[in-house]
Parts: C-alpha cells; sequence; structure tokens
C-alpha cells in the first residue's frame, strides 16, 4: 500500500514503508555494501542522504556496483586480465582530455544492442501507438529477428564500425530496430523527427554525413497526413554522403530511387540467412537460439548517438554519446531511480528528435515493454492519452510539463479512466510548476510518485530525478542523481544551499559526452561546459537544493532576469501567470532599457489567452497582483503584451532568447531550429514596448 498525506506541511505522497522495502532501489543499497555502502544504523529500508553521499564520495565503487547490479554483459580485457572500474582522470575534476572526456571502465568491452536484445521470447517489447489506436507490437523474438535482418543489410550495403545511419522518422517500431541493428554494427546513430524541415535537417546530418537515411513516407498529426518524402528528396540533394534511403512507406507510394523498408530486410535475410531461420508464415525471421546476432563488443567508449542542441544560436552542436556511458547511466536511472522491471509497461510522450526517445528505448536492457506514440498528444480527444493509459495498462507514464500544464487548462480528467496499474507519472522538458503538483494528485491519480526529472541533450540523462522509496514534495525534484555530484554555485563558485544559482557537476560522470563532432582539440566541448567554474561542469540551470534535499530549476540560466541587480528565473514567473485561467501560456525576456544614463533590465511579459479573452487592464493587474503575492514585487513584469503565438523550437521548448534578440533588434541565427518561425513575425517591432 502508498501512504497518502495531505497536510500542507507534508509531501505529497510516500511510499510506505513496506513499498520502499520492495524497490530495486532498496535490493541496489543492501548489494552496494559489498562494494563499501554502509547505512546508518538503525536507517530505513533506503537511507538515500546516505546512499547518495557514497555514490559522490566513491564514484569508483558506486558505478561498479550499478554495472553489476544491472547485469552489463561485456568482456574483460583481451588478455583475460581484470579491467579497472575506472580509469584514470577521476581524481581530477576536469576531463582529462578535453575532446574526449574521462576514462571509464577500461579494458571492458561491450555491445549497447547486444545488452538491449538480451531476451528472445515472446514477451511484448513494443507496442506501436497512433492517434488511431494501437498499430504493429513486435515480441522480444520478432524484435531480434528484424534487427537481425535490417543489420546485415546495412553490412551488406557497406555500413561499418563509426560510420553514421541518420533517421528522419516518426515514433514507430521501425526507428527502434534500424537504430539497434546499427549500434549492432558499431555505427553511430542519429535521428531527427519529421516535423523538421529541409536545412533544420541538413544543418544537423550534414554536419555528420551518414551513409544511410531511414525514414518515412510520411506521418500523421493532429488528424492531418503529412507528406515527408518531398524533404527527403531535397535533403538528399544536399548531403553528398548518403548512399541509400530506406523508407517505411504509408501505402501506394512511389519510391523511385529508394528502397522499401520490406525490401531492404529482405536483402540483409539474404546476406546473412545463417543468422536467422525463415519464418513463412510471416515473412519474417525468428532467432535460431544456434545462430544469435553476431554482435561485435567495442570499447566502453565507443561512439553510440550523436544529438544535438537546440540550435537557435547558430549550427546545432553535435555531440558524440558513447555505447557503455549511455547504458550504464540509463540503466541506473531506470532500475534504481524509476524503479523499472520486466512486468512494467513503460511509455513517454517524445519524438525522435529529443533525447528522452533514447532514454525509453533503453527500457529494453530491462526487458520491459515500451509503448511508443506517434501523434498529437490531444489528439482526437483532448483525454487521448490517459485513455491509451488505460487500454495499454500502463505503469509508467511520461510526458511533459506543458502537457500536465494544458491537460488542467483543458478541464482534462484522466481520472475517469482506470489508471489502476499506473504506479509513476515521469515529467521532464520544463520545470514541472506546483499547481500541475495538485493538478496530478487531485485529478489523475492521488496514490501515485510524480517524478518530476530534470537534465538533457547534453547528458543523454537526469541531473535530477525521482527516488521510488522517497517522498514527493510539491514544487520539488526529489533528490540529485546517484553518482552525480550536483552542486549550486553562486557568481564567485560558493557553493549554496537555500538559495538559486548555477546548477553544476563537480565531478565526472560517465555520460558526459565522449566528444563533440569536429572539434579536434575540444575547446568547444570546454567552453560549452568548464569555461565559467574551471574544471567544472556549469549545465546552464537555473536551480535551488531544498531543505528536503531535493532540487527546483526555475529555468535556464542565460536566460534568467537581471532587473536592478536581481537575478529571477523565468520559470518563477511561469508557474505564477499560467495559473489564471486567461492565459493559455507565456513567455517571459529581460529587455536591456536605459535609466537615467544607465543600461538596466525591465521584465517583458507575453501572453497567449485562451479563446475569446482579451488583455484588458483588469487582467493586467490581475497578472501582476498574482505574481507580486506569490513570487515578489521583482518578479513583476514592467510590460505585458498578448500575442498569437509563442516560438517553441521542434522538440516543443519555448525560446526566450530568441525573442530577447528580435525584441532587441537583432538577428536570430537559425530559425530553422524552430517549429513556429513566423511566430517570431509577432514580436519585430517592439523594441520601445510600453
Amino acid at each position: 500500500m502508498t501512504k497518502v498525506v495531505a497536510a500542507t506541511d507534508a509531501p505529497l505522497w510516500a511510499p510506505s514503508p513496506e513499498l520502499a522495502a520492495a524497490t530495486n532501489i532498496a535490493r541496489f543499497a543492501t548489494a552496494a555494501r559489498a562494494h563499501g555502502y554502509e547505512p546508518p544504523t538503525g536507517a530505513a529500508a533506503v537511507d538515500y542522504s546516505s546512499l547518495y553521499a557514497w555514490s559522490t564520495a566513491q564514484p569508483e565503487k558506486f558505478w561498479l556496483a550499478v554495472w553489476k547490479f544491472c547485469g552489463v554483459i561485456a568482456d574483460t580485457r583481451p588478455d583475460g586480465s581484470q579491467w579497472d572500474a575506472v580509469g584514470h582522470g577521476l581524481d581530477r575534476i576536469a576531463p582529462p582530455d578535453q575532446a574526449l572526456g574521462p576514462r571509464w571502465f577500461v579494458g571492458a568491452r561491450l555491445n549497447f544492442a547486444e545488452n538491449l536484445l538480451q531476451y528472445r521470447d515472446g514477451h511484448p517489447a513494443l507496442v506501436g501507438r497512433t492517434e488511431r489506436g494501437r498499430g504493429r507490437t513486435l515480441t522480444y523474438a520478432e524484435l531480434a529477428a528484424e534487427v537481425a535482418d535490417v543489420a546485415a543489410a546495412l553490412r551488406a550495403s557497406g555500413v561499418g564500425v563509426g560510420d553514421r545511419v541518420a533517421g528522419f522518422m516518426p515514433n514507430i517500431p521501425e526507428t527502434v530496430i534500424a537504430m539497434l541493428a546499427a549500434a549492432s554494427l558499431g555505427a553511430v546513430w542519429s535521428s531527427c523527427s519529421p516535423d523538421f524541415g529541409v536545412k533544420g535537417v541538413v544543418d544537423r546530418f550534414g554536419q555528420i554525413e551518414p551513409k544511410v537515411l531511414f525514414c518515412a513516407s510520411g506521418y500523421r498529426y493532429a488528424g492531418k497526413e503529412i507528406d515527408s518524402l518531398s524533404r527527403v528528396r531535397e535533403i538528399v540533394r544536399e548531403i553528398g554522403s548518403i548512399q541509400c534511403v530506406v523508407v517505411v512507406p504509408r501505402s501506394g507510394e512511389t519510391l523511385g530511387e529508394f528502397v522499401s523498408w520490406d525490401a531492404f530486410r529482405e536483402s540483409g535475410l539474404r546476406a546473412n540467412p545463417s543468422v536467422a531461420a525463415p519464418d513463412a508464415s510471416r515473412g519474417l525471421s525468428i532467432p535460431d537460439a544456434r545462430f544469435p546476432i553476431p554482435y561485435e563488443r567495442f570499447a566502453f567508449d565507443h561512439p553510440l548517438y550523436i544529438m544535438y542542441s537546440s540550435g537557435t544560436t547558430g549550427l546545432p552542436k553535435c555531440m558524440m554519446h558513447g555505447a557503455g556511458g549511455t547504458l550504464l547511466q540509463h540503466l541506473k536511472e531506470l532500475v534504481l531511480h524509476t524503479d523499472l522491471r520486466r512486468e512494467d509497461r513503460i511509455f513517454y510522450f517524445t519524438t525522435c528528435g529529443w533525447m528522452m526517445w533514447n532514454w525509453l528505448v533503453s527500457s529494453l536492457a530491462v526487458g520491459a515493454t515500451i509503448v511508443l506514440y506517434d501523434g498529437a498528444p490531444f489528439a482526437p480527444e483532448h483525454g487521448s492519452l490517459w485513455a491509451m493509459a488505460e487500454e495499454e495498462r500502463l505503469t509508467v507514464f511520461g510526458t511533459s510539463a506543458k502537457y500536465l500544464a494544458m491537460s488542467e487548462k483543458l478541464d482534462v480528467e484522466p481520472r475517469k479512466h482506470d489508471l489502476g496499474s499506473l504506479r509513476a507519472i515521469l515529467s521532464t522538458g520544463s520545470p514541472l510548476a506546483p499547481p500541475s503538483f495538485d493538478y496530478v494528485y487531485d485529478h489523475v491519480k492521488h496514490d501515485v510518485q510524480l517524478s518530476s526529472i530534470s537534465g538533457g541533450t547534453d547528458i543523454i540523462s537526469c541531473f535530477a530525478l525521482g527516488n521510488p522509496a522517497g517522498p514527493v514534495w510539491r514544487g520539488e525534484i526529489q533528490c540529485r542523481g546517484l553518482g552525480m555530484a550536483v552542486d549550486v554555485f553562486d557568481a564567485t563558485g560558493r557553493s549554496v544551499r537555500g538559495e538559486p544559482g548555477e546548477l553544476v557537476c563537480t565531478k565526472p560522470f560517465p555520460s558526459m559526452p565522449v566528444a563533440f563532432w569536429n572539434d579536434p582539440d575540444g575547446s568547444k566541448y570546454h567552453a560549452a561546459y568548464f569555461a565559467t567554474y574551471p574544471g567544472v561542469w556549469r549545465h546552464g540551470d537555473w536551480a535551488q537544493l531544498t531543505q528536503h534535499d531535493g532540487v527546483i530549476i526555475s529555468g535556464r540560466s542565460d536566460a534568467t532576469l537581471n532587473p536592478g541587480g536581481v537575478r529571477i528565473g523565468t520559470a518563477e514567473i511561469y508557474r505564477q501567470v499560467e495559473q489564471l485561467p486567461e492565459v493559455i501560456e507565456s513567455l517571459v525576456i529581460g529587455q536591456d532599457i536605459v535609466t537615467d544614463g544607465a543600461i538596466d533590465v525591465r521584465v517583458v511579459l507575453f501572453v497567449r489567452l485562451a479563446p475569446n479573452e482579451s488583455l484588458t487592464d483588469e487582467l493586467r493587474t490581475r497578472i501582476r497582483h498574482q505574481i507580486r503575492e506569490n513570487a515578489s514585487p521583482h518578479h513583476v513584469p514592467k510590460v505585458i503584451v498578448q500575442v498569437a503565438d509563442i516560438p517553441r523550437t521542434i522538440s516543443g521548448k519555448i525560446t526566450e532568447l530568441a525573442v530577447r534578440d528580435v525584441v532587441h533588434g537583432r538577428a536570430v541565427k537559425n530559425t530553422d531550429a524552430l517549429a513556429n518561425p513566423e511566430s517570431l513575425d509577432l514580436y519585430r517591432g517592439l523594441k520601445d514596448l510600453e
């Protein structure tokens, strides 16, 4: 049973002692004793404070404990000797090599796909969903069969170790298969969602020069069928390295010089018939136990993924993530912080252009069932995803803070669905406001663990996230991640608690990028993270550590406001103004002004209002009162402007920096990184706002 508490000075949710003792993290705490962890005398099943302290003080012991507890499949050194859990450089805060980062598990060799495909049975692996309902479902045996075929086809197409394979794909099972096939060969996978424009794709894939491009002929979003092939043909003309284009067709398209998914699979089966035995009844190949997929194992830091920054200030940075670091970090977060098990059914609303897709797919290493959804979040009905949660018996439901806030605005009532199997809701993408905590416990489910999580593409994982054996406090992320030496620094580099500052990580961790693409001397890598506090990772989030040892994120630190010299996180304003029913969403910037001959900053708030609402003087007064009473007088905007749209990146995040540039008359360097670049026109000519 779960203990639910309602007092205002108490957590919103806390696990019962029995539930806490049954979690994976409790079992890990017991196993960690063999590696030197000593919990306090008389401690509960999980004393998170001491476990976290040990994990950051003794990372070489902690990460080895995670490796063994989660059952990573790997070789030792070729000569059979034991490899070091952590190689050289751990005692140095900065990476020993700016381009490559710290070395972890030196001598170990593994294959990422092998770890994700260790199960070969009839348990459901992937469930495809669209706005029309359930689509294709694959068991673990069927998934391994298709990966074997596609891997053989890639090999026959000339793809080898280190080559890049790209996906311009919807969130469908074929995308997962293509990624695993590439990873099985030691190739590097990179993906963009199909709502990217041609230039946005070329800005990304053009830098890494892929050999093979996987795509779909189209996709469905909010009830509309959207063609992709015309953009694919332009992309191929722009990127000369692409030698083969594989298309997942809808129906009846003329593919021309491109090859269909089925034809490509069949070519792989013909190229390597010994890997799998054909199932003539279904036209599929089922792995034969005598002939497993011929995995080659690579170094722990062998490149697996290339991820991209948003690119709103220039060409996107290309961040290479290693197979071992990604696997180990994801296993820690899924097994320990999400309590994921084989019997679980996990969903995350994401596109293939967001790192949460990569994170979700790693659930295969646990043997859980992944529900993939491709479509609009509120289509065909506002409550469609919650209806899906009921139908699929989801145990873990992942989404964005914006989705929860919009669900409340749209009066969605998830609790009318049978969510009896649901035990955890995860939220990321932006800070989760305290009212959204109330919405979840009042309108979704009262006995659920709400895990706000925060990290980023840069680390393909989290700095702060959930603790299934600990309480949930309103407005707070439950804890800092195990093994992540997270702190908050002021401008002088002093550690602070109970006040906002820069979120930093003072020690290396396995999922740091192994390098940036086209950064041979590591200068871009160093400038991105280590230039502000020498030797310390500065992540770019404005954060605060709480009295509960939780974390509050107030937005990006490069978008913080500084009126009168007081630094303010933008999320602090959003949390207040978006509680008003008239306000659908908002965006806030700091505008430079000259006051008495000196440059100062004033807060400017843009609001998108509900249909048939207008920004009256009375509404402006209520907005300012809401902010003043619940934040501070410093947070109150000097100017409030109604706009018809809020610009956001393709991954769905609002882009304050682009609006700030437009308002100040500066050019936005890369509008192709935006989902709705035309919305910037609404902000032009507003330099002299009154």
